[in-house]
C-alpha cells in the first residue's frame, strides 16, 4: 500500500486492516454481539494490504538424502483474504500501529474468523 512517498509492505501471512472504531453494527450491516464489543474480543475492519502468504517448500523438493547439498525452491501458501474484504478477527492477536497519523492493525491470517467479500455480477 503506497501512502505519499512511502510504501507499506506486509510480510508473510499477515494482514493490514483499517479497523471499525466503536460501533456495534459494522459498515456492511453485520451486528456484533454486545459481549464481543464490550470485551473487545472480536473486532471488524477493512483489509487494505495482504502479505504474500506463508513460506512453503514443495513436497517434490524434499529428497531422500537430505544431507546432500541442494537448492530448494521456495513458494508461498496463498491466503484466503484479499484487499477490500471486510473481516471479523480476534482482537487479542492484533498489533496496533499508526502510520502517517492513521490507525491500522496488523493481524495474522490465523486470527481471522470471517471474510465478507463483494461479489461482482457477470
Amino acid at each position: 500500500m503506497k501512502k505519499g512517498k512511502k510504501e507499506i509492505i506486509v510480510i508473510g501471512d499477515r494482514i493490514l486492516i483499517v479497523p471499525d472504531v466503536g460501533e456495534e453494527r459494522s459498515t456492511t450491516g453485520l451486528y456484533l454481539p454486545k459481549w464481543a464489543v464490550e470485551k473487545e474480543s472480536i473486532q471488524a475492519g477493512r483489509i487494505v494490504e495482504v502479505g504474500p502468504g506463508m513460506p512453503m517448500i514443495s513436497p517434490e523438493e524434499i529428497e531422500d538424502e537430505p544431507w546432500k547439498p541442494h537448492e530448494m525452491k521456495k513458494g508461498q501458501h496463498p491466503m484466503q483474504a484479499q484487499v477490500g474484504d471486510y473481516v471479523l478477527f480476534l482482537r487479542k492477536s492484533a498489533i496496533e500501529i499508526k502510520f502517517d497519523g492513521d490507525l491500522y492493525l496488523i493481524v495474522p491470517h490465523a486470527a481471522l474468523l470471517m471474510l465478507i467479500r463483494d461479489i461482482e455480477d457477470d
